[in-house]
């Protein structure tokens, strides 16, 4: 389960290809490439344990790269595009990466960084930066024959800092030192995602997010061919499913949100028929929307629930979530528990903290507080990432939501994404957030901030038709009691929305929220 087996059996099949530039690389390529990279990071210093960051746009050298620090036993840090200079300098010396690896079209902010970080080396790949040694000549020095001492490596990842600073994830350098051990995704695709041999993978998303990197390099490792878009837009994706005869992808919500809000004959242009799973995780898919893609696509959906720690797995199918519907699965990996705030049991049906037991904690780097604040208070095995759900009478779990943006209002505890799977359903709609604001007289009131489609502005009288609309499906406590509209609403590229940001807008630097 390694690619070095697939550049020996199959040297010029693509490994991955650009879906814009169309640059493919190969197998072979992967592997000389990869061992080059591997040499240099050992010219430099860079020992089993130590750590890299890497700074890029989706490019054609991203698993060039990964995969010399997976046989290198290094710890490679994948950093968002998105991020400011003092962000990024954050995550490099909270990391302790020692050496930063960063594409040319980042230069800007790259530059500003290598003036406020003291790395032992910083790389540029796909052009030059000021002051960076090109990657590209830099590896082309050393031999394509592989290291010495190979020992797997992993990546270090950091939470998107939706609540907070960003917190590394260091899980422990896989025990099995060989770089074509299995691992939990590796079995999970094997007995879930009918991985074929010659499979055709398309990945929408930035690579720097944990279900992209590790869905991507998971693939690889059985040989398939990886579809790698630059940036993702709805219609591009329907036409690379249809021309590359994809067979697997993964994707966000939101992604299916958009292609579901494209003209009927656009959508109906495009053969959709040689896909054989699409798998989609990261937030709740709206009930309707949904629905409305497996009917369009077949019984292809699958989806999971798990975070970048690693520390459990749902998962259903087309065929169980329509038995079960607005579930995000039956515990695949780890034993699933609800817990109420003592950290006691609940039973099926009711509202509590999601537990996963039988699995490797996680473990925040430089963070003992929030390491162990992961933990159960009475069960130490069992650990958390903070989401509040509940199981039905089978075992199947439903997310209500996060902990953090859980609204208080009058008491009542009120969980805001189920206005929000209503409210994006509204053809007007684009994106929304729901939010608890200051109110003095309950606490919070419920908000909701909405993103119009392209072209519609946003008035009283769609803030009232958007209200009714909501009322019309939900409790009239859990619905807004007001809207206000954002022309474009904080959302990370893999789909992840920064309520943060919305909220704060709302409640400043107030350190209660209780008024």
């Amino acid at each position: 389960m390694h690619p070095r087996h697939i550049a020996v059996s199959h040297p010029s099949r693509a490994a991955f290809i650009m879906a814009n530039s169309g640059e493919t690389v190969t197998f072979g390529e992967l592997e000389n490439r990869a061992n080059q990279i591997a040499h240099a990071l050992r010219a430099l210093g860079l020992n089993h344990g130590d750590t890299f960051a890497i700074f890029a746009e989706n490019s054609a050298r991203y698993f060039e790269i990964a995969w010399a620090a997976q046989r290198s036993g290094l710890y490679f840090v994948c950093i968002s595009s998105r991020l400011t200079p003092p962000e990024v300098q954050y995550i490099i010396e909270d990391s302790g990466a020692r050496l930063l690896i960063a594409s040319a079209g980042l230069a800007d902010v790259a530059g500003q960084v290598k003036e406020i970080t003291d790395c032992q080396a910083y790389w540029s790949i796909d052009g030059p930066i000021a002051g960076f040694d090109p990657m590209e000549t830099v590896q082309a020095t050393f031999p394509t024959s592989p290291i010495a001492d190979e020992r797997a490596g992993t990546d270090m990842l950091y939470s998107s800092g939706t609540t907070g600073r960003p917190k590394g994830i260091r899980p422990p350098l896989p025990e099995d030192p060989a770089i074509d051990s299995s691992n939990a995704l590796i079995q999970i695709a094997q007995a879930l995602f009918r991985i074929q041999p010659d499979g055709i993978y398309l990945s929408p998303a930035p690579l720097y997010h944990a279900a992209p990197l590790r869905w991507c390099m998971t693939m690889t490792r059985f040989g398939n061919t990886l579809i790698i878009m630059e940036k993702f837009d709805p219609e591009r994706f329907l036409q690379l499913v249809e021309t590359h005869k994809v067979t697997h992808t993964q994707l966000v919500p939101t992604m299916f949100v958009k292609m579901l809000k494209l003209p009927a004959e656009v959508r109906q242009r495009y053969d959709m028929s040689s896909l054989v799973a699409a798998v989609h995780a990261a937030a709740p898919c709206p009930i309707p929307v949904k629905e409305q893609m497996i009917s369009w696509w077949g019984p292809v959906i699958e989806e999971y629930y798990a975070g970048s720690e690693g520390n459990g797995m749902t998962w259903a199918t087309s065929e169980q979530w329509l038995n079960h519907k607005g579930t995000v699965g039956f515990p695949i990996w780890g034993e699933l528990h609800i817990c109420d705030e003592d950290g006691d049991e609940v039973a099926p049906g009711d509202e509590g903290q999601i537990y996963f037991g039988g699995t490797p904690a996680p473990n925040y780097h430089n963070d003992i507080e929030k390491t162990k604040g992961a933990l159960n208070p009475k069960h130490e095995d069992w650990s958390s990432l903070g989401d509040i759900g509940r199981i039905d009478q089978d075992g199947f779990l439903y997310l209500t939501d996060r902990k953090a943006f859980m609204i208080i209002s009058g008491g009542v505890n009120i969980y805001p994404q189920e206005a929000e799977n209503v409210l994006i359903t509204h053809p007007a709609v684009a994106d929304v957030a729901v939010i608890g604001v200051p109110d003095e007289e309950f606490g919070e009131a419920v908000k909701a901030v909405v993103q119009p489609i392209d072209g519609l502005a946003g008035d009283e009288a769609l803030a009232e038709e958007l209200l009714a609309f909501c009322r019309g499906q939900l409790a009239k406590i859990k619905c807004p009691k007001s809207v206000d509209f954002d022309p474009a609403l904080p959302r990370h590229p893999t789909g992840k929305l920064y309520k943060r940001l919305v909220r704060d807008r709302y409640w400043g630097k107030q350190d209660s929220r209780i008024v």
